[in-house]
């Protein structure tokens, strides 16, 4: 599907996940504003992916500032003249039990997933309905928005609550041609993953390949990891769906870990 002459805004986009969906709408048509705590990253990676500048562009932004937030998609707004899509992507990961976990990471990893969230969404939302053609927001939820797991709390309220998010600005973007809808991922072999598996490894008391058999992939029809490369495909399809049929739903790529 295309995505000839639309600008998107991806966060947390200068590795994993983030990374993929900008390749793929850059390869799509689209102009990819490359947004990311790491500066250095974000401007790498928007150089890696066209060293004129003409289509990417790398954008410092701390997700969680609201200013910072507003400058940054101001500087979207100003350089490719208009923002059709959001990808809200940010996030981390914080494993621990709920009786142990310090009430400082429930804060910050809920300000990541949830602030970023609204902040970002506010931003493009504005843009998006006085330029009048419409636009496409795509939250980065997972099978955590649908299913819980040990040790994840703030995690799966976070994505639980994305949900949540998308059916509001669903419902209210309708008027102006704005459609919002969740990827739902299963486990994807990124960094916060890897760096998930001896973590939970130490927390269960198990083996580090038995976290990935018994608690990752366990609950899939064939044993396998999603891919980055699944995520991607599915953000491009939604991101260039023409109208309001598909808004305020949430799509589980997992390899049937979940199935609605």
């Amino acid at each position: 599907m295309s995505l000839k002459d639309k600008v998107a805004v991806v966060t947390g986009a200068a590795s994993g996940i983030g990374k993929e969906i900008a390749r793929e709408f850059l390869a799509a048509g689209a102009s990819v504003a490359i947004a990311d705590l790491n500066a250095q990253a974000a401007a790498a990676t928007a150089a890696e992916f066209d060293p004129t500048g003409a289509r990417a562009m790398g954008v410092a932004m701390d997700v969680t500032d609201e200013a910072g937030v507003e400058a940054g998609i101001e500087a979207v707004a100003q350089k490719f003249g208009a923002i059709d899509v959001l990808v809200s992507n940010a996030g981390i990961q914080i494993v621990a039990p709920v009786h142990e976990m310090a009430f400082g990471d429930w804060k910050k990893l809920l300000a990541i997933h949830l602030d970023g969230a609204f902040l970002t969404t506010r931003a493009c939302l504005k843009r998006m309905y006085a330029q009048g053609r419409g636009g496409s927001v795509i939250y980065m939820g997972s099978v955590h928005s649908k299913e819980a797991s040990r040790l994840k709390a703030p995690y799966v309220t976070a994505k639980h609550g994305l949900v949540g998010l998308a059916k509001v600005v669903a419902k209210e973007g309708a008027a102006h041609g704005v459609r919002a809808n969740v990827i739902c991922p299963g486990f994807v072999r990124t960094p916060l993953v890897e760096k998930q598996i001896p973590e939970q490894a130490r927390e269960l008391g198990i083996s580090e390949e038995d976290v990935v058999r018994t608690v990752m992939l366990k609950d899939t029809v064939d044993g396998e990891f999603t891919t980055i490369a699944d995520v991607a495909q599915t953000a491009v399809f939604l991101a260039a769906f023409p109208t309001n049929a598909l808004t305020g739903q949430s799509i589980v790529v997992s390899h049937g870990w979940f199935m609605q």
